[in-house]
């Protein structure tokens, strides 16, 4: 695509992902800048670093959290299935119904926390049909889509692909391809995973690959935007590299660290 001037430097645009629950931080997430982008990820269902977070210890205890976090972290994955349909069958009432409620609650803080404008696409463990309950005016999903940002293009891509895991919004590569296909030619990229690199897909915490997009990684070598901005993975083994003429950031696991990365042109 054509070069993009380099601007004076005064666009500041704040990026986050993985927010995972962190409403606190995401109040604080866009000041000074003209916009903040978030890649998805709000909800928190299980806090790795912290088994006592999120909408499953709340029901089923901190102890059952360690043990889902251990067979999950030693790829016992069938296991912590079954462990995870006994919990279920002990509770009372329709367990859909009790996730989207704990997930409603969350919604209902982290979008007001967002602050005017917001352009923000899906991750893997978000609810897509609620977002359009709670998106405020100011904030604007985007999903396959181009947006016009300070006289940049910006293409979003959410959700994840397909893993043992089972998280909500996993869809198969040719669905996900198609939206990047959509997407096109821009300056810069946003998604909520990585480009299928393997120092960028591998978690140095959970010690384990991630699944990344082999269909983002080629248009990212084909379409040389300026940036591809990602996050999912929580604690990559790199954070930034340069793919041709583009760089490559995974922007960070907000949730940890409370603090945006920032793009300035």
């Amino acid at each position: 695509m054509a070069p993009t001037p380099p601007g004076d430097g005064s666009t500041r645009i704040h990026v986050v992902s993985d927010v995972h629950g962190n409403a606190r931080d995401l109040a604080k997430a866009g000041e000074g800048a003209d916009a903040l982008v978030c890649l998805g990820d709000l909800i928190l269902f299980l806090d790795y670093a912290d088994h006592s977070r999120g909408i499953f210890p709340d029901l089923f205890g901190v102890e059952n959290a360690d043990r889902i976090v251990e067979l999950r972290t030693a790829r016992r994955f069938a296991e912590a299935r079954e462990f995870g349909k006994r919990l279920w069958a002990g509770v009372e009432g329709d367990r859909a119904r009790l996730i989207e409620q704990a997930v409603r609650k969350q919604y209902a803080e982290l979008f007001a926390a967002f602050p005017t404008p917001t352009y923000a696409t899906y991750g893997n463990v978000d609810m897509p049909p609620l977002w359009k309950e709670y998106a405020r005016e100011g904030t604007t999903v985007l999903d396959g889509q181009r947006v016009e940002i300070a006289g940049r293009v910006f293409g979003f891509v959410g959700g994840g692909l397909r893993t043992p895991m089972r998280t909500p919004y996993e869809i198969g590569d040719e669905e996900y391809a198609a939206k990047i296909e959509a997407v096109g030619e821009v300056d810069v990229l946003c998604t909520h995973i990585p480009p299928d690199v393997p120092e960028l897909v591998y978690d140095t915490v959970a010690r384990r690959f991630e699944r990344g997009s082999r269909a983002l990684l080629d248009a990212i070598r084909r379409t040389r935007p300026r940036y591809a901005l990602f996050g999912h993975v929580h604690q990559p083994l790199v954070r930034r590299m340069r793919i041709g003429a583009t760089e490559c950031v995974n922007v960070g696991h907000f949730a940890g660290t409370g603090r945006p990365w920032v793009l300035r042109w």
